[in-house]
């Protein structure tokens, strides 16, 4: 699930038409502002904590979920064929209770993301929530590692989101239960989409799930936005459909299953994601547009046409899927560069704005 997080991308989207002075954070997350008392951006605040705690509620729920499954498994010596032999129906119930409560999580982070993840002081809980990847990637890996009960230790195994799903999906093999038929739903075979996890991993990864979750609400109970974080997070966030899109391709949603390259995005589609995604940066949007008007009406409209524009796309395409379309990874490809093209224009016109307000973008 990674996402690429670079500072360079500020400087880069001001090239020509819109020149900008690439600024570096003070340590404190502080930004010279022009009229910093112009947005208070309370809303956003809000938009931030009601998803905050709401991610921290669905996380609890999985964690529990998580924590009854390995109290079955433990009780048959984590004899996984004897555990689906016995106690199949209560396995049934824990998983599913588990998926379901992953597919509330993640439109309660997607949705936050665009600030979670552009604004520099609060982006470490994206690398570890839902874009960092294992330690084989070091530049981009987690900053934890998990500790199971027996006292295995998995250095920094990947995001939390891809740990949870790919276990309960049965997607990824070093998360599952091995040399056994994950017949889950107890209906004599198996089909893509059961995942019988191993229950030790399963329940290292959700308590530090939960703990997280905990952690980004506390701080975001805390977090005072400014300006620049409003404008820096849509300027970081907004230009990363290219690859969303491809992410998307590699999915079953699209590459169909048994072929796809990416182990996430199984229980929802990475277009449902996307548009989560924008409807934060969107919302974001709506609560700094008056003070970009203030300086330059006409560029606030034609940003918030754009921007709604580039979400009316998104959705239209989730909804199309949805309801059954299905598109090849050629046509991915094109909707990806497309998406793109709009967004990089959004970022560019939200950069020449934050130049005239006289506000610095934030460095990562």
């Amino acid at each position: 699930m990674s996402r690429l997080r670079v500072s360079s991308v500020l400087c880069v989207l001001a090239v020509g038409a819109f020149p900008v002075g690439c600024g570096s954070d003070d340590g404190d997350g502080s930004r010279t502002e022009a009229s910093s008392d112009a947005a208070q951006l309370a809303a956003v605040k809000d938009y931030l904590t009601d998803h905050s705690a709401q991610l921290t509620q669905a996380v609890g729920q999985l964690q529990g979920n998580a924590n009854a499954y390995y109290d079955l498994a433990k009780s048959v010596d984590f004899d996984y064929a004897k555990l689906l032999k016995e106690h199949c129906p209560e396995v049934k119930r824990q998983l599913a209770d588990a998926k379901q409560a992953f597919v509330t999580a993640n439109p309660n982070y997607e949705e936050m993301e665009g600030i979670v993840a552009g604004v520099p002081r609060l982006s470490h809980y994206d690398v570890d929530i839902d874009a960092g990847s294992d330690a084989s990637d070091p530049e981009s890996a987690v900053s934890f590692s998990l500790t199971l009960d027996d006292g295995t230790k998995l250095k920094q195994p990947g995001n939390l989101f891809f740990l949870t799903e790919t276990a309960l999906w049965g997607t990824n093999p070093d998360l599952v239960a091995k040399d056994v038929e994950p017949d889950v739903d107890c209906d004599g075979k198996v089909e893509f989409g059961e995942g019988l996890p191993d229950a030790k991993i399963f329940k290292a990864a959700t308590a530090e799930f939960a703990a997280q979750a905990k952690s980004l609400d506390e701080d975001a109970q805390a977090f005072e936005p400014t300006p620049s974080d409003a404008l820096t997070s849509i300027v970081v966030m907004t230009p990363t459909m290219s690859e969303y899109f491809g992410q998307w391709k590699n999915t079953a949603f699209v590459a169909g299953k048994g072929d796809q390259k990416e182990q996430s995005f199984v229980a929802t589609s990475r277009l449902s994601d996307i548009a989560d995604i924008l409807e934060g940066i969107a919302f974001t949007y709506a609560e700094v547009e008056p003070l970009i008007a203030a300086e330059s009406p006409q560029q606030a409209r034609q940003t918030k046409r754009e921007l709604k524009r580039l979400q009316a796309f998104a959705a239209d395409l989730r909804d199309r899927e949805a309801a059954g379309e299905t598109f090849t990874p050629k046509q991915a490809d094109q909707l990806g560069s497309e998406a793109q093209a709009r967004a990089e224009a959004i970022a560019g016109q939200v950069t020449q704005s934050a130049q005239q307000l006289g506000i610095e973008l934030q460095e990562s």
